[in-house]
């Protein structure tokens, strides 16, 4: 017999890593659109997914606001937890998203829903870096790859920033990702080669290693013209890299039972899919081009796996559970 628990209770355990779930379909849309545009597809399956990620956000941000008026307190404790403290940037990152989504549609929208999700992320970034460096004592352990999403999510800002405008915005966010990025990338690997691995529940997050470089080749091609040069190479080649070595690991990812974090594999899949196409089309390359097509159905294949699996859980009480 399934478990199941009132309407509010649920409320109440409602987890904010469920907005990953934007994050993932919102890359999903644009991995589409970037083949759409590369090859001269059909925008159909673009247009549509922008719709469900819009309702999507729009579902989870209603059902987290009201669980903000009527659960104060489990929020504060979800904003103090060493882990979950850092998925509440996804909110705005998914905000910058669907951004990103509407500007080729309704540009002012896309223009007011950029700045309201860029304000928002860097009041993310200080509140949780001052919370890092000095409000609370951390340990090692606690460390893992989801604390990328604060700081190294600025990165995501000129993809949107640059085409409505705001260059030197853009210019300031990609700034304060790169520079941290790599001082988050050292601590990371300091934590894995000479402390205890991550928890099960955890190893997922290894995906969102991909994130920065593929997000930061998009970022630096769009504030550099659209050109290829020296440092968006670099910045590609660097994703690539990483990306094989979490195919090394592929096997012993798919032995895991599922967790909400398993949506860490979606958002940087479809980074580096996009990344790849829009190599291709800066670099001619018939490898490119196929790997990037192959990515794109990979990323398609991956989040339709997700969702069957978040349903699942969903139907079966697992997702809005306390822990």
């Amino acid at each position: 017999m399934e478990d199941t628990q009132p309407a509010g209770r649920s409320l109440e355990h409602m987890p904010i890593p469920l907005f990953a779930t934007v994050m993932g379909t919102a890359g999903l849309t644009l991995a589409w659109r970037a083949a759409e545009q590369a090859w001269g597809w059909s925008a159909a399956i673009s247009t549509t997914l922008t719709a469900v990620v819009v309702l999507l956000f729009l579902f989870l941000s209603a059902a987290y606001s009201l669980k903000f008026i009527r659960y104060r307190e489990a929020v504060k404790a979800e904003f103090h937890h060493p882990v979950k403290m850092n998925f509440f940037p996804a909110i705005s990152i998914s905000l910058v998203l669907v951004a990103m989504l509407l500007q080729p549609h309704v540009t002012w929208l896309a223009g007011l829903l950029w700045l309201g999700g860029a304000a928002l992320h860097i009041t993310f970034t200080l509140v949780v870096m001052g919370i890092w460096i000095g409000q609370r004592p951390f340990q090692i352990a606690h460390i893992n790859p989801a604390w990328f999403i604060p700081v190294v999510g600025n990165v995501l800002m000129p993809l949107a920033g640059v085409p409505l405008g705001f260059v030197e915005l853009s210019w300031f966010f990609f700034s304060v990702g790169v520079v941290f990025w790599l001082v988050l990338m050292t601590l990371m690997f300091y934590r894995f080669i000479f402390h205890d691995p991550l928890p099960e529940r955890l190893l997922p997050t290894l995906a969102i290693l991909l994130a920065p470089p593929a997000v930061g080749f998009l970022a630096w091609t769009h504030l550099n013209g659209g050109e290829i040069n020296a440092m968006g190479r670099i910045l590609y080649y660097t994703g690539a890299f990483i990306f094989l070595l979490l195919v090394l690991r592929a096997r012993g990812f798919g032995r895991l039972p599922f967790f909400l974090s398993w949506w860490a594999y979606s958002f940087p899949v479809a980074a580096f899919a996009i990344a790849t196409v829009t190599m291709a089309g800066m670099v001619p390359s018939t490898f490119l081009a196929i790997a990037g097509a192959l990515l794109v159905l990979l990323t398609t294949v991956l989040v339709i796996a997700l969702v069957v699996m978040t349903l699942k859980a969903a139907r079966a009480g697992k997702i809005c559970v306390p822990e």
